[in-house]
């Protein structure tokens, strides 16, 4: 047991029905989100087959009821942003599930007043694994990401970025460094803070430690404190306005010949503007592709995962982060069933739903080269 945790269990998780269709969600912003009436709308992401759907749900915590609607295109690894008024935004992905697929530029709008999807001015420049931010402006910044360049096999890392004032796409400032699988949080400076993530290089992928910080108002990158360690899969959560924690992720790539299997990180760091980056107990096992919300108070719920995505399970386990309690972590109720590659989000009353993902995958999985994907949704209560 690593040093900080709490063995005693907290909070309760129900089920709240299923999903309209099962799916997975393997980007870091991807996921769900909740709009300003409250329901919870996730869009697109990948069938068990690994190919992109065009399926979406909205969910409505008060009623307890699921709502319907289609995505003009399938698309996956693309981003989901609310927008100010209560609509959404889907923004780029892959298009289907061709190795080394090329990035989309298209982008679609959704009413939530008429559930229904139209298209909006596409990207500048496909990508995929990109971050998407909206900024305090409500403008949305894109963030990097992956694509590859016509007459090529080989994924690009990009570090360009784009914004989106409702009307237009603009280039802005490209980052020092490119990346994609990268997290990106808003400070309460307006500011955006960038961390970890893949870049691709002449023998694969690494990936990163390094952090960036962009000012809106200067329209300017600033290098900020790295990560102690290189991270990938990993979550980025805002406690308060101003401290973000990372859980988790994965370590570097293995090499491919065998010699070196990485596992999942299971360390924790704590940033603080102004101030850097704190190491944090040990959470009790390595996790990526796992999710975190806050649920008020300084506090995280860090929900499921898995160490690793060939042939494995997703975990059940759930901890919560409390920066107030001698020991930081504790074991909270589990999942009723392990998934990774889901969607979670924090409801208005600091209640977390957790949706659809990856129950098995490869060899795990009941039929081998397909993923079990989950259409079961649960929500905890701390």
């Amino acid at each position: 047991m690593s040093e900080g945790f709490d063995a005693m269990t907290t909070g309760t998780w129900a089920s709240v029905g299923d999903l309209p269709a099962a799916a997975s969600w393997r980007g870091q912003h991807d996921n769900a989100v909740r709009l300003t009436d409250n329901t919870v709308l996730v869009a697109g992401g990948a069938d068990k087959s690994g190919s992109p759907v065009n399926t979406v749900a909205r969910y409505n915590p008060d009623m307890k009821t699921w709502q319907s609607s289609t995505l003009l295109a399938a698309r996956m690894l693309h981003t989901l942003t609310d927008l100010d008024g209560g609509d959404a935004l889907v923004i780029g992905g892959i298009a289907n599930k061709t190795p080394n697929a090329p990035g989309v530029t298209t982008v679609e709008r959704y009413d939530h007043t008429k559930n229904t999807w139209a298209s909006a001015p596409s990207l500048q420049a496909g990508r995929w694994g990109h971050a998407a931010v909206r900024l305090k402006n409500n403008q949305i910044l894109v963030i990097g990401g992956a694509t590859v360049p016509a007459g090529s096999d080989a994924v690009r890392a990009l570090n360009t970025v784009e914004l989106f004032d409702g009307t237009t796409w603009t280039t802005k400032a490209a980052m020092a460094d490119a990346r994609y699988g990268h997290t990106a949080v808003l400070l309460d400076n307006g500011q955006v803070l960038v961390c970890g993530g893949v870049t691709a290089t002449g023998r694969g992928e690494a990936q990163l430690a390094l952090c960036e910080l962009y000012d809106p108002t200067q329209n300017r990158w600033s290098p900020t404190a790295s990560m102690s360690v290189p991270r990938s899969h990993h979550q980025a959560t805002l406690l308060t306005p101003t401290t973000v924690l990372v859980t988790g992720g994965a370590a570097p790539q293995a090499s491919g010949d065998g010699t070196f299997d990485p596992f999942s990180r299971d360390t924790a760091e704590l940033y603080t503007k102004g101030g850097g980056w704190t190491a944090q107990a040990d959470m009790p096992a390595g996790r990526e592709f796992h999710r975190a919300a806050p649920i008020g108070g300084g506090k995280a719920l860090v929900v499921g995962g898995t160490d690793s995505t060939r042939n494995d399970t997703g975990f059940p386990s759930t901890l919560v982060y409390d920066p107030s309690a001698p020991q930081l972590w504790t074991s909270a109720t589990g999942l009723t069933a392990g998934r990774w590659g889901f969607a979670a989000v924090a409801l208005s009353d600091n209640r977390v739903l957790v949706l659809g993902g990856t129950a098995r995958s490869g060899l795990a999985a009941s039929t081998p080269d397909t993923d079990d994907l989950l259409t079961a949704a649960e929500v905890f209560t701390p």
